[in-house]
């Protein structure tokens, strides 16, 4: 049986600092902001892992707001390492097809910078249109 291991992205970025969800608010928006500028109409950013397909950011805000304080700070505190992580990692992601018929969920890897802390981005594809949607980003548990 042969195992293979994939190595995760290591990130240049490290995780935003302060210690309140309006600290890493602001600080996500102002990342964010910077994406929104280089798209005309719905913001999106390439990945190289996908062949410079689109990554669109529908549902990352709205997926937010259903998480409570603590855990959205945990979220956005990640979340400039998680577009790089997007836009830069070639790595292959982990694959759960089961959610649905109509969607297929990868579940990519990152290391932050100095502190060697594991997060997790995952994306979403809907087979039907091909399109993909940036959907959380999160540390290890």
């Amino acid at each position: 049986m042969q195992i293979n291991f994939i190595m995760p992205y290591k990130t240049k970025s490290a995780k935003f600092s302060g210690t309140s969800l309006k600290d890493a608010g602001k600080n996500a928006r102002r990342i964010y902001n910077k994406v929104i500028v280089n798209t005309k109409r719905k913001p999106f950013v390439r990945s190289a892992y996908f062949k410079n397909e689109k990554i669109f950011f529908d549902y990352f805000w709205d997926h937010l707001k259903q998480k409570g304080p603590k855990a959205r700070f945990k979220r956005l505190q990640f979340f400039e390492a998680a577009v790089e992580l997007i836009k830069n990692s070639k790595a292959a992601p982990a694959l759960d097809r089961r959610s649905d018929k109509n969607e297929i969920l990868y579940r990519f890897e990152g290391i932050i910078k100095n502190s060697n802390e594991k997060f997790y981005v995952q994306i979403k594809e809907n087979k039907k249109n091909g399109n993909k949607y940036f959907m959380s980003c999160f540390p290890d548990q």
